[in-house]
């Protein structure tokens, strides 16, 4: 357990205040989980905190939060430390319009998300939990339910309806029926929250290890047709089922989210949940088989659209774009010319692209004879042989007699190729080989 944050609760009690552990790291306490964060509860009000821990960042001290940071040889970071308050009415479906703060605990908890979140524990006197929402007994049921009346909950704050499916599907929880119907009353309001904050809950969903659970989850409750409109377009879209044999484009897509582990990288995971999403539109009948031409292209495009949308940086958006764009490629490995192949292979995070292959065969006809033969590729080809040194540089051929220009692209492309090939050694054999291949300088 978190030791700066048993000082803060310890330091604050020594002050006269009542402090508790609360919230999520408590939460996970009880289910023998190591916290990943520690947030504190006190009746302390933000100026008292202030007070009493001089270097604290007052983020949220409106709503009596401020955090307190620490780094020394227990390692660095930050303890949220809430006061005791009760909330007044959420006119932006996120913050409260005011707060009022108490000296009650129980009053506290009563304004939190969902009981399993609402528990406090008291770390100096044996780890004592205090519950006065049942979220004890949530825990043991694997049960997610809103704490009070779940219309009201999700009212004050339309991002909790996406926390409810994360935490069912993070923890292999059930929601409980009526905080599953009023998800699904509210499921439109969702566009009243902040694409980032939208954002941020979906790749959490797609990165804790519960990918699949989470997005049947956003299906059945409506979410899915709000947050992404495009994939819940796959669903019933047929597939040729000598490559598919696993059925439509929804339940392949399922199949690699499922394959996506908890450590996976954000960009990975949007670009698997994305692969197919040119596939809707594209579906062709034609005679022999079912087609998506260009799927690939325009799934690509749909997917920087849908980046955008969200909010994600330029380079995130970049590297998911690329792992949709290049995914269909993979087939065309064994064919390849060896420059060709080495630029395929030296792609910044190649390890995502050979990744979401992998992915994409085992959620269909499980053949990774072309996953092997790129991992063998990259195993016996040096890396100075995939990204040599360049032979010529502009600086060469301007030294040679040519003259500077657009031209130069094409001319070092052509060198790199020829190089990658193996076709070029030297220097001298680059020059000669722009000679024979582009003329001599001055010539048209």
């Amino acid at each position: 357990m978190n030791s700066v944050a048993i000082d803060i609760v310890r330091t604050l009690r020594k002050r006269r205040h009542q402090a508790y552990l609360a919230g999520g790291c408590v939460r996970d306490f009880v289910l023998g989980r190591e916290p990943a964060d520690y947030d504190v509860a006190t009746d302390a009000t933000p100026d008292e905190v202030m007070r009493i821990f001089p270097q604290t960042y007052a983020v949220g001290a409106q709503f009596g939060v401020v955090l307190v940071p620490y780094d020394d040889d227990r390692g660095s970071g930050t303890i949220e430390v809430a006061t005791f308050r009760s909330d007044g009415a959420y006119s932006d479906g996120r913050h409260p319009d005011q707060v009022r703060y108490t000296k009650s605990p129980e009053e506290d908890v009563q304004r939190r998300d969902f009981t399993i979140n609402g528990l406090l524990l008291d770390p100096l006197d044996g780890n004592n939990v205090l519950d006065y929402v049942g979220g004890r007994a949530d825990l043991g049921a694997g049960i997610i339910r809103a704490i009070g009346d779940p219309l009201r909950r999700f009212t004050e704050d339309k991002l909790r309806v996406l926390r409810a499916v994360r935490f069912a599907s993070r923890f292999g929880y059930t929601i409980e029926p009526q905080t599953f119907q009023a998800i699904r009353q509210l499921a439109s309001q969702i566009h009243q929250v902040s694409k980032e904050r939208v954002r941020d809950e979906l790749t959490k969903m797609l990165t804790e290890g519960a990918a699949r659970r989470a997005f049947e989850l956003l299906e059945e409750t409506g979410l899915l047709h709000e947050v992404l409109p495009e994939i819940e377009a796959m669903k019933g879209v047929e597939q040729p089922p000598q490559f598919h044999p696993e059925g439509d484009v929804w339940t392949h897509t399922l199949g690699l989210l499922e394959g996506l582990d908890a450590d996976t990288s954000p960009t990975l995971a949007w670009g698997a949940l994305l692969h197919d999403v040119g596939k809707p539109p594209t579906f062709r009948r034609a005679p022999d088989r079912i087609r998506f031409d260009n799927h690939a292209d325009i799934g690509a495009k749909m997917a920087e659209a849908i980046c955008r949308r969200m909010r994600m940086s330029n380079d995130d958006t970049e590297q998911i774009v690329a792992i949709i764009s290049n995914h269909m490629k993979f087939p065309e490995l064994p064919k390849m010319r060896e420059s060709t192949l080495k630029r395929f292979l030296r792609q910044p995070k190649f390890n995502e692209h050979l990744a979401m292959h992998r992915l994409d065969c085992l959620a269909s006809h499980r053949d990774l004879s072309l996953y092997e033969f790129a991992q063998e590729k990259l195993a016996s080809t040096p890396p100075e042989q995939i990204r040599p040194e360049p032979l010529l540089t502009g600086h060469d051929l301007i030294a040679a007699g040519y003259p500077a220009g657009p031209r130069f692209k094409k001319i070092l492309s052509e060198v790199e190729d020829a190089q990658l090939d193996g076709n070029l050694k030297s220097k001298d054999d680059a020059l000669e080989f722009v000679l024979q291949r582009f003329g001599a300088p001055g010539c048209p």
